[in-house]
């Protein structure tokens, strides 16, 4: 079961494939904050924005899609 739902994600995005994009880079984004914890890279890669109990990345970057943390354009 995926948390969070799909019609929560779709409040913030235009469709099932913004949110895999939008979803999938912010998820590297983590990944990179967390490997470069130390290094003291923080404006390339901002740290998680929701507070969660999830390890997964991908998780993490869903639950800020769906509470509307990040904003995106189209180029």
């Amino acid at each position: 079961m995926i948390a969070p739902r799909i019609d929560k994600l779709l409040e913030h995005v235009d469709s099932n494939y913004a949110a895999v994009i939008v979803a999938a880079k912010r998820s590297r984004q983590i990944n990179n904050y967390y490997r470069n914890r130390g290094e003291g890279t923080f404006d390339e890669f901002p740290p998680p924005m929701v507070q969660t109990k999830s390890k997964s990345y991908l998780t993490i970057a869903l639950e800020e899609v769906a509470a509307g943390k990040i904003a995106y354009h189209y180029r």
